[in-house]
């Protein structure tokens, strides 16, 4: 029965993952007639202006790795961020649970 539950939540855990890529819709088209990235974010913005403001500026570092679409960059960095409190997490548990034996062990000596 074990084997089979985790099973199911790790079939779970794909749909959760694959269903909301599959569902996206269209990008909606602008007012000039072009359409718009779904998930672009606020780095192509700021692009965007820089490049308004001063045409000929040059950025001075590339990427290290262009992903091959903003779908790609988005769930990189929903993972980046998902292991990152993940560290948190861990270590939130980690200081607790040490403060907890610490008082334990004070109490125990106690009596």
């Amino acid at each position: 029965m074990k084997r089979h539950q985790n099973l199911l939540l790790l079939l779970a855990v794909a749909a959760l993952l694959a269903l909301p890529l599959r569902m996206v819709k269209k990008a909606p088209v602008t007012p000039q007639g072009t359409q718009t990235a779904l998930f672009a974010g606020s780095d192509d913005q700021a692009r965007d202006v820089i490049k308004s403001i001063a045409p000929s500026y040059k950025p001075w570092a590339e990427p290290l790795m262009q992903p091959a679409s903003n779908e790609v960059e988005t769930l990189l960095f929903a993972l980046q961020a998902a292991v990152g409190s993940g560290f948190i997490g861990y270590y939130l548990g980690v200081a607790t649970t040490r403060a907890r034996m610490g008082r334990a062990a004070a109490t125990e000596t106690k009596c």
